[in-house]
Order: structure tokens, then sequence, then C-alpha cells
């Protein structure tokens, strides 16, 4: 095997421990990547994600799982980092407090340093743009243009050898997600998506992520293994 295939071969994948990023290390370990992940500690309210990332990681092979430490929440400004603000029970308009500014713009450049250490060309990261809360860092025109922005800002990218952010979940309903992970033989049962899980893992059923991910078990007709409090 060329040294040139190998590199083809490794992806790095950013890994919350919800359902969806999940499934994208499914996907990924399933197109034959060697799969390396990443999860942070940014002062979220809950670390029951953090717990399940490592869950996930070890249930589906991947090469090495990394958390990396930061303090997001030393500029607040989220109810995912700040507690002064409370996590929405209920729908909302517009751009939701749970969005964390800035939170996958810092993770890609992260992750992106890492793929060039590694010498991996691919970045996996499991935005979507449908069954979504309304991230402005979920969109399909920020994927693009962080990609561009990373062959730009890297002595890999410069040289030549670029870099792809893959988001394969992009156009797909919770449901066809959740349908795609059973193929692919992921154990949601490990995964927690819940914005305010209490330390086990069990969810509130009320936020705006606990919701979609009722939505998508049920669309899809299968049954949902989310332990609530």
């Amino acid at each position: 095997m060329t040294e040139q295939t190998t590199e083809q071969k490794r992806a790095v994948i950013l890994l919350s421990g919800g359902l969806d990023s999940a499934t994208v290390v499914a996907m990924a370990r399933a197109e034959g990547y060697s799969c390396y992940t990443m999860s942070f500690d940014y002062g979220q309210r809950s670390h029951a994600e953090l717990h399940a990332a490592a869950r996930v990681a070890r249930d589906l092979g991947v090469v090495e799982h990394k958390v990396i430490g930061l303090n997001l929440n030393g500029i607040g400004g989220s109810a995912l980092t700040d507690s002064t603000i409370d996590v929405p029970e209920a729908p909302t308009e517009g751009i939701p407090v749970t969005y964390v500014p800035a939170r996958n713009t810092v993770f890609l450049s992260l992750a992106l340093g890492w793929a060039e250490v590694l010498n991996a060309r691919d970045i996996f990261i499991g935005v979507n743009a449908v069954d979504y809360s309304g991230y402005p860092d979920c969109r399909p025109e920020f994927v693009e243009s962080f990609e561009r922005m990373a062959n730009l800002a890297t002595k890999a990218g410069v040289e030549g050898h670029g870099f792809r952010i893959q988001a394969p979940l992009q156009n797909l309903s919770k449901a066809d997600i959740v349908k795609a992970g059973v193929r692919l033989g992921v154990d949601y049962s490990l995964t927690v998506s819940c914005y305010q899980a209490d330390n086990d893992g069990r969810a509130c059923r009320k936020c705006d992520s606990c919701r979609l991910r009722a939505e998508g078990f049920q669309a899809a007709g299968i049954t949902d293994p989310t332990r609530y409090f």
C-alpha cells in the first residue's frame, strides 16, 4: 500500500456523543477510513455527552479518540455554556439561545490541525441543514467556506495536499439519519443528544435536540432507545 493511499484512508471525525456524529463515524468506517475521533470539553452544561462519545468511539472501533479541553464558557453567550441562560423547552423562532458562538469554527479548526499532523485529508462533521435547530454554522455555505479556508491556511493545503470537509448528513432528514445508522450497526442507546442531560445521560424530553431526535426515530419507525429522567 502506498503512502498516499494510507493518507487518503485516514479521517478525523468530530464526535459529540450524539446521534448525528455517531452516524458519521459509522459512515466513514463503512467507506474504509481509519477513524480518528475528536471531542471537546468546552464548558458545556453536561459531561454526559463526553462519556457517550467515549462509548461510541470504543463501540465503533476508532483508531484514537481525543478529548480537547476548551473554555468557551469563558465568553458565554449560549444556554449551553452560561448557567444564567435557560435551555428553551419549546420551539423558538430564529437562531436559538443554544447556539454556541463560533463553536463549529473552533472545533473544525482543531480537527484541521490534527488532520494535518496525521496526514489525513478528510475531516467529517455531522452538521445537518434539514432537521436542525437553525444554527448558522450547520449550513452548506459554512462547510464549503471552511474547506476553502483550510486549504489556504495550512502547509499541506499550500503544498497541494488539500483537505475535504465532509458533511454526509447535510441533506438528510433525521429519520434518514436514523435509518442509515441502524443499517451501519450504530447502537444509539450509547448516544446522548439532550442539551441538559443528567450525569447518568438521561434526557429531558423537552429541549430542541430531544424533540428532533424523538421525531426522527418515530418517522423512521424505529424504537427510540433514549433514556429520560
